[in-house]
């Protein structure tokens, strides 16, 4: 039986028009509060599997790789690399993860590969015993950004996850690495190669929604961000995953919620989806 459990990383403050795109704020604000300034508190939560012999760890949120005056940019707090500190309190470091999957490489999922920031000092990769899972057509992307994304991805990452020689790129379904127990589904609205991971579990399928669905405020299908590079395909896939979840008692995990980390998802009575069963911040996910 595997073990699941929601970690907390750094959390970032953006303004919340960004985040629900076209979206008039009289109707986002009811959803999720804005500071003075527009901006909304997001959560950067990582998923750890606890599999047999295997700890396997989605996403690594925005993490402290940031410069001060880039830390105050995107509203990320604190100052410290959080996800330690939340892999410590389950008697783990870095070094015990056997697997990385990194959904897409945008820096809020990918930033906490990287060492905190030091004043005249290199990132360097964490996660030394690991192999980091990354879709071919994402890291593609990433390598080689279009301008209105360029800024979303880090330039140094993708030569350290080369040169590490720890890095699996992947095409298909499955992967290698983690067996049949573990399935990709793919998007390109967010960004091209978004890549979804969906656990096997014994209450249904889990899957880690990334960014097609960063929170439940999200799941109305129609909603989507300014950072999306096709909204009308964030639409299309939204609909496509979450029908599948529907009809199979599936779940979805949250990484960017301000409060609810995991919830199943079901049709109301007017035929849209709605989360239920939802789980705020828990330790530990049976």
């Amino acid at each position: 039986m595997i073990k699941i459990s929601s970690l907390l990383g750094n959390s970032q403050h953006l303004d919340g028009g960004a985040m629900f795109g076209h979206v008039p704020k009289a109707l986002w604000s009811k959803w999720l509060q804005p500071d003075e300034n527009n901006c909304i508190n997001l959560e950067c939560r990582a998923l750890l599997i606890e599999d047999d012999n295997k700890r396997i760890l989605l996403e690594t949120g925005i993490g402290a790789f940031f410069p001060p005056e880039l830390k105050k940019r995107y509203g990320v707090s604190p100052e410290h690399h959080v996800l330690l500190d939340s892999l410590e309190t389950l008697g783990l470091t870095h070094k015990d993860i056997d697997v990385v999957i990194l959904s897409h490489l945008h820096f809020d999922h990918a930033g906490g590969l990287l060492t905190a920031y030091q004043d005249n000092a290199k990132s360097s990769l964490l996660f030394p015993n690991a192999r980091y899972l990354v879709s071919q057509e994402g890291f593609i992307r990433a390598k080689a950004p279009h301008m209105r994304d360029k800024a979303s991805f880090i330039p140094e990452l993708t030569a350290l996850l080369e040169a590490s020689g720890r890095m699996e790129l992947i095409t298909g379904d499955h992967s290698a690495t983690l067996g049949s127990a573990y399935k990709f589904h793919f998007s390109d609205g967010h960004t091209p190669g978004l890549m979804l991971t969906e656990i096997s579990t014994e209450q249904g399928p889990l899957v880690f929604a990334a960014d097609l669905i960063p929170g439940v405020a999200w799941l109305h299908a129609p909603i989507t961000m300014g950072y999306d590079r096709f909204p009308e395909k964030v639409v299309d896939e939204k609909e496509a995953l979450l029908d599948y979840l529907a009809a199979n008692e599936g779940r979805l995990f949250y990484t960017h919620d301000p409060k609810i980390a995991i919830s199943n998802v079901i049709r109301d009575n007017k035929g849209r989806f709605v989360a239920s069963e939802m789980l705020n911040e828990v330790a530990r996910i049976e």
